[in-house]
């Protein structure tokens, strides 16, 4: 990209508000693509993954890059489903400008509040653009009123809409007082104001300065005296207060009809920070190349993916890692969409694919001027709600499924996979079931490995609730030594939590103390698969009498009689279903609280605590206890009663005893699958 200034700018917000829109009209607008496409259509630059196109949503991130006016910028679109968000959200901190795309009508600006407060928290600039504005049946100020309280910084709007009857036309900005009338597909027709709007202009002109002057005790000074500020103190203090997220200034307009996107695209050219505040605010201070994301792209092998600071990057130039060791840029590429294209050299402030640094992982700072850059931007790893079982179908390509599982959980921060202890199952975790079922896809299009895919098993325990005193005597005889072993164990339960004991109280001999290793061994079998068929916790067991046989005891023997006694005294000492249970966070706006409580009470879960989310406009946070088993599906069920915002958080906390007719249904679902 040969332009003078390189501004990296990204696009977030909800699901559905049209980033991915946006983002291909300002591309069809600077003259970097020759047509317009569409998202729905399947024939935009981004979204361009098969599973995107099938969705018609992003599921991934999205890098984009074009000139205008001389300056490049290069375009991260942030996917919006909560599913896809972590693909982004690396790439977003290292944006100069972050644009929020919302939806016009005000019953739908609790959307946004989710990337307001994250942007916030990041310390990330940001304005906000109002798409589909062409569309719009509510009033701009019903929609900044309703969004007010989502953003600790003032919402300044920098334009107000012409109508004709109920429709948008055009718009007046604010700064320039001007009034620009809309044409499909080709820059705004600059208009005279329309004398009906004028006294609606000059009000909503003061009420910007007032909201600059906040920040600028000049500027208050003139307002107060009644002066008219210069043009250029207006446009310095939108610049200076927008970077220092004093303020979040408003345009609006339509990605789908090309209403205000030249608007659009001066105010990024003048007011998005320089690079070298960005990497300021991230702590880099040196020239370095931080990674954000690493790819697996067909034609061009892994890439780490980074933003440059500071300085240039040539092909083949030395980058050193944090811990001084030196590598090679074996390769650097431009990403347009899903292509990609070889370059010779990187600008600064650019993003760039970087080949054959195989040792490189996503938050690596890499120095590009011969001295490492410390810095530490891996950031947390996100929960990972979701999980399913996955195997493959012939054992002759599990190797190949785990290497496409760690390309794959490599490239998406959202996903995950371990073996399950227990179950021994393959399990791949994910941010919810959409999610997840997008992974899989993957997996099957990209490796083209035949997969089985199933939920996972529920790690379903038992105990007991009575002590039982029980023998277990094995005795053979078949010719030559026979084998002879007889036990007597004292059996109890315990406490929740406390484990498998195990001692001896054998007095006189009756078991050699060489075979009382061996009954212990028997009585962990038998715990291994209980009466009601899953493992036992928490139960006790001495070995206080038994006899043996000089000649036909052995190991053996004694371990089979330990795993009879310990069989048969669990059977009879009321054994009991356990299940584990989840500490589940939910967080939600408040008009979908009272379905999402009764969505967990039929799930059998137990309210623990509902309060307010701090410094968030009607949000709340639910506190429950919920079975394991019933968090399948529950994402689902509470993005639906939410309008897709609500989400949850969850962790084992304890095993709780299942209700009896509830247990007979599990037991006897084990029985028939085993």
């Amino acid at each position: 990209m040969s332009g003078s200034r390189l501004r990296a700018v990204a696009l977030a917000g909800p699901a559905g508000a049209g980033k991915t829109s946006l983002a291909e009209a300002l591309l069809f607008v600077a003259g970097a693509i020759p047509r317009q496409g569409s998202v729905q259509a399947g024939s935009s630059i981004g979204d361009s993954s098969p599973e995107a196109r099938e969705r018609g949503s992003s599921t991934e991130l999205n890098l984009m890059q074009f000139e205008w006016m001389g300056d490049g910028f290069c375009l991260i679109d942030i996917p919006g489903s909560p599913g896809f968000a972590a693909d982004g959200a690396a790439a977003l901190r290292l944006a100069d400008l972050a644009i929020v795309v919302a939806d016009p009508d005000p019953a739908r600006a609790p959307l946004i509040e989710p990337a307001l407060r994250m942007l916030e928290q990041a310390g990330i600039p940001h304005a906000l653009f109002v798409n589909k504005i062409d569309q719009a049946r509510g009033s701009i100020e019903e929609l900044l009123a309703a969004l007010a309280p989502m953003s600790k910084a003032a919402l300044v709007a920098r334009q107000i809409p012409i109508r004709e009857g109920e429709r948008v036309v055009g718009f007046v900005d604010l700064a320039h007082e001007r009034a620009y009338l809309y044409g499909q597909g080709k820059a705004s027709t600059l208009v005279a104001l329309p004398p009906e709007q004028a006294g609606e202009e000059a009000a909503a002109r003061f009420h910007m300065l007032e909201q600059l002057a906040d920040h600028d005790d000049a500027l208050l000074e003139q307002l107060l005296s009644d002066e008219q500020p210069r043009l250029d103190t207006i446009f310095a203090d939108l610049a200076r207060e927008t970077a220092s997220g004093l303020i979040v200034p408003v345009l609006f307009g339509s990605a789908a009809s090309g209403f205000g996107l030249r608007r659009l695209l001066k105010m990024l050219r003048h007011d998005t920070p320089h690079e070298a505040q960005t990497a300021a605010r991230l702590g880099l201070d040196g020239e370095c190349a931080q990674v954000f994301k690493i790819s697996h792209a067909a034609a061009v092998g892994r890439l780490a993916l980074a933003r440059l600071f500071g300085g240039p990057l040539a092909d083949g130039a030395e980058l050193i890692d944090t811990d001084g060791q030196p590598m090679r840029a074996g390769g650097l590429f431009t990403l347009q969409g899903g292509s990609t294209a070889k370059a010779a050299s990187a600008a600064p402030g650019s993003i760039t694919g970087i080949a054959k640094v195989d040792t490189v992982r996503a938050g690596d700072t890499l120095g590009t001027a011969g001295k490492p850059v410390k810095a530490d931007l891996h950031g947390e790893k996100p929960v990972a709600n979701c999980a399913i079982a996955i195997a493959a179908k012939d054992h002759k390509d599990e190797v190949r499924l785990s290497a496409a599982l760690n390309r794959l959980t490599e490239e998406d921060p959202g996903l995950g996979w371990d073996q399950d202890a227990m179950s021994h199952e393959a399990l791949l975790h994910g941010m919810n079931e959409e999610h997840l079922a997008v992974a899989i896809n993957r997996l099957k299009r990209r490796y083209g490995v035949a997969l089985s895919v199933q939920r996972p098993s529920i790690a379903y325990r038992e105990s007991i609730r009575k002590p039982v005193t029980q023998r277990g005597r094995h005795r053979k005889q078949s010719g030559g030594h026979g084998q002879y072993g007889d036990v007597v164990l004292e059996v109890r339960p315990l406490e929740r939590g406390e484990g498998i004991m195990f001692e001896e109280r054998i007095t006189g001999g009756a078991v050699p103390k060489q075979w009382i290793p061996a009954v212990e061994k028997g009585m962990m079998d038998a715990l291994a698969k209980g009466p009601l068929g899953f493992p036992v916790v928490d139960v006790a067991a001495a070995l206080i009498d038994g006899s043996f046989h000089s000649v036909d005891s052995s190991e053996l023997a004694f371990r089979t009689a330990g795993r009879i006694a310990m069989a048969d005294a669990l059977a009879a000492a009321s054994p009991y279903l356990l299940e584990p249970v989840a500490h589940v966070t939910i967080t939600t706006p408040g008009s979908a609280t009272s379905r999402i409580t009764s969505a967990i009470a039929s799930r059998r879960g137990q309210m623990l605590r509902l309060g307010t989310l701090e410094g968030w406009s009607n949000w709340e946070v639910i506190e429950a206890l919920l079975p394991e088993a019933g968090l399948h599906g529950l994402e689902a069920e509470i993005r639906s009663m939410s309008q897709g915002m609500a989400h949850y958080i969850s962790r084992f906390d304890h095993l709780a005893e299942v209700a009896p007719k509830v247990a007979g249904t599990i037991v006897q679902a084990a029985r028939q699958t085993a």
